[in-house]
């Protein structure tokens, strides 16, 4: 028994610094709509700065000081980037924000190897916490029981901010309409900044606080962002106090589940996460959002199909494409074929988000599931490559169909965490499920058939692949079923009214994605002979995001130019210097700043200007018809 509540502890110990970063992030997103991948940089920063300040500063005040200058420090390295960075591009689509931080968490992970070196680094003891208290003979860590008081007290010292200040009553009200708020004369820019600066800071501060516990590294970042999110959905998007509870719901499961549950132990949190969704979109205790006030179809360019001249010029740089074989060498053909298979993977999840307006952050679990379906029929059933190219897919389209039957129902974020959520399921199966997938030693051996052997036939096949899907996806954005989906993106209850069934459109366009998607994983672990459960990560789904963001998520085919730019700017980065994420995370907050539409989208206003002007419409007509 005494085990079990030291075990209690520790995961109260650990809810402490997850609360700090989670309710940071819960209310920049609960104000400012930002979907910050940053802020688990930010708390590795403040881990990083405190470890030098800690360790050049001598005694209690030496450490402690050194605490709350590395928090304050960051904060204020935070409202450099709100200012100079994220306010330019307040403008632009919410989920291109999502790039910019991206970009910048690529940027911080070099720069903290660059400034901190690779190697683990190992913090002071805290001064007067450093030994333990017996609890019925066992040892509960002194820092551990300061860390579980700390808790209590910084939701204290928010819940009185928040309900007890005029700023506080400001952030709650933005929470839940922040146009009302802006419509009441509120300067909006500043109590954005203010917003950035706290959740900034409490970031820092949970990082500062871990180093007595936990070695930093520069990984630090991406293990604490993905509870961090689950945090913040369970407990409700603003809700300091759900952030809290759900901080030492998901902490409590990860010290309980490797004991009681050891072989799911992953899935429970994103488990419970899931059902959270589904049986209360807004969280434990946060509130419903209210209905936007945009007005429907004004957002998207008019968009249509390409004239005989752009097909003839599309048709001219695939034929160029096809001819690399001649001209480049194996190295040169894998990439290309990498580079065609992403842009399928890419391609499927613009359907989602370009034509439908549903953001998945979680569509790596097609790629993967098609991934993992095609290397299990070639080593398990034996079966040649053309029937698992065509059956890995059907998996990868079996797992949408599943998922996207509970995401449908959700919207906005909701939908984009859901599917989180679901794809952190199938990573956790995945990494968990040994005797049939392997584990994280993947299963091996899945190479091309003879007659895809050879790098050129290979590059061939996914060229062609490539082509197909983009084509027919064309086909199918100006088909009835695509017009019906844009309707659903564009005014539901307008599409409901006409008769469209927009959750069945919906959900078959995600089973339509998922099989797209599936169809580039099958493919990729022809090409790599392997597949691991990264395959359905986290950081494949951002990869995909970051795709679609980077060619323009307001066009029809935007991923292609932003699926070949940022591959092959990865991969030659990667083979050319050190520090390729720097220079890749300086290359899209470039393009952010430069081009905030995308770099199709971009192009396509700059072609627009410079064509000949549109017949006006007549005055009858209006904004919203012209748009549609």
């Amino acid at each position: 028994m005494a085990f079990y509540i030291v075990q209690f502890l520790t995961g109260l110990a650990s809810a402490a610094s997850l609360f700090l970063v989670a309710s940071g992030l819960s209310i920049i997103f609960g104000v400012t709509r930002i979907v910050n991948f940053a802020h688990g940089a930010f708390y590795m920063l403040g881990a990083y700065v405190a470890f030098t300040l800690t360790d050049t500063f001598a005694g209690v005040l030496g450490f402690w000081g050194g605490i709350v200058t590395a928090s304050l420090i960051v904060a204020a390295i935070g409202v450099v980037v709100e200012t100079v960075l994220l306010r330019r591009i307040y403008h632009a689509p919410e989920l291109f924000q999502l790039l910019a931080t991206f970009g910048l968490t690529l940027m911080v992970e070099d720069l903290v190897v660059l400034i901190w070196g690779p190697g683990d680094l190992l913090g002071r003891r805290a001064p007067g916490l450093k030994g333990a208290v017996d609890f019925l003979g066992q040892n509960v860590p002194s820092y551990d029981l300061f860390l579980i008081m700390l808790g209590p007290v910084v939701l204290g010292l928010l819940w009185l901010l928040f309900q007890r200040t005029r700023w506080g009553i400001l952030v709650r009200a933005a929470t839940q309409d922040r146009d009302m708020v802006a419509a009441l004369g509120v300067n909006q820019k500043w109590l954005f900044t203010s917003v950035f600066a706290l959740g900034v800071f409490l970031a820092a501060l949970g990082g500062a606080l871990q180093i007595p516990r936990d070695a930093v590294d520069h990984a630090m970042d991406l293990r604490i962002i993905v509870d961090v999110f689950v945090v913040v959905v369970i407990g409700g998007l603003g809700s300091i106090i759900g952030a809290f509870v759900a901080a030492v719901l998901v902490s409590e499961l990860n010290a309980f589940g490797i004991l009681v549950f050891p072989k799911i132990s992953i899935v429970l949190v994103f488990a419970v996460m899931a059902v959270v969704l589904i049986v209360r979109p807004w969280g434990l205790f946060g509130k419903a959002e209210a209905p936007a006030r945009r007005t429907p179809g004004l957002t998207v360019n008019p968009w249509r199909p390409l004239s005989s001249a752009e097909r003839i010029a599309a048709l001219v740089v695939l034929l160029a494409a096809a001819a690399l074989p001649f001209v480049s060498g194996n190295y040169a053909l894998s990439v290309g074929a990498e580079i065609a298979i992403f842009v399928i993977f890419a391609a499927s999840l613009q359907l989602l988000m370009s034509v439908g307006g549903l953001a998945s952050f979680g569509h790596a679990a097609s790629f993967g599931l098609g991934a993992y379906g095609a290397a299990l029929f070639a080593k398990m059933a034996g079966l040649p490559m053309i029937a698992c190219l065509l059956l890995g897919p059907l998996v990868g389209g079996l797992g949408a169909a599943v998922f996207g039957f509970f995401a449908v129902q959700l919207s906005g974020v909701y939908f984009a965490m859901l599917t989180l959520a679901f794809a952190q399921i199938a990573w956790s199966i995945a990494f968990q499920w040994v005797d049939v997938t392997g584990g994280d030693n993947g299963i091996l051996g899945v190479w091309p058939e003879h007659w895809a052997a050879s790098p050129s036939h290979f590059y061939w096949l996914s060229l062609g692949a490539a082509a197909l899907v983009v084509a027919l996806l064309r086909v199918l954005v100006f088909s009835p079923f695509g017009f019906a989906f844009r309707a659903t993106r564009d005014s539901p209850l307008r599409s409901e009214a006409i008769g469209i069934d927009g959750k069945r459109i919906q959900w078959t366009a995600f089973v339509i994605s998922g099989v797209i998607a599936g169809l580039a994983g099958a493919l990729f672990v022809y090409l790599k002979g392997s597949v691991f459960p990264d395959s359905l990560g986290i950081s494949l789904s951002v990869d995909a995001l970051v795709m679609v963001l980077l060619g323009g998520v307001e066009t029809v085919s935007g991923a292609v130019v932003g699926a070949i730019v940022y591959k092959a700017l990865s991969i030659y980065l990667v083979s050319q210097t050190d520090l390729s994420k720097l220079v890749l995370g300086g290359f899209i907050v470039l393009i952010v700043v430069a081009f905030p539409m995308g770099i199709v989208g971009t192009l396509e206003r700059i072609r627009g200007r410079r064509g000949p002007a549109a017949a006006k419409p007549p005055l009858a007509t209006s904004r919203v018809g012209v748009a549609e």
